[in-house]
């Protein structure tokens, strides 16, 4: 379990470097996890798999980014 936090944290913060998104650990251990279970549900949708633990933070950090653009447009400033 320690593991997939760790994992979980990784894949967050390279989502949130990639997307410019600003968070504390627990936003990225959540953001890691939620995306990986996105991106593993929509690479599985596609079919394709992960082989290894790379494939497998490489699938998280694009379900993560995916869940960040999202809540920029549902949580957009509206002025």
């Amino acid at each position: 379990m320690l593991i997939s936090l760790l994992l979980g944290a990784l894949t967050g913060w390279l989502a949130g470097k990639l997307m410019g998104s600003k968070g504390g650990i627990i936003r990225n251990i959540i953001l890691g996890l939620a995306g990986s279970a996105v991106g593993n549900y929509i690479a599985s949708s596609l079919g394709v798999g992960a082989r290894n633990s790379v494939g497998s933070i490489l699938i998280g950090v694009g379900g993560a980014c995916l869940l960040i653009l999202v809540g920029r447009w549902l949580f957009k400033d509206k002025k």
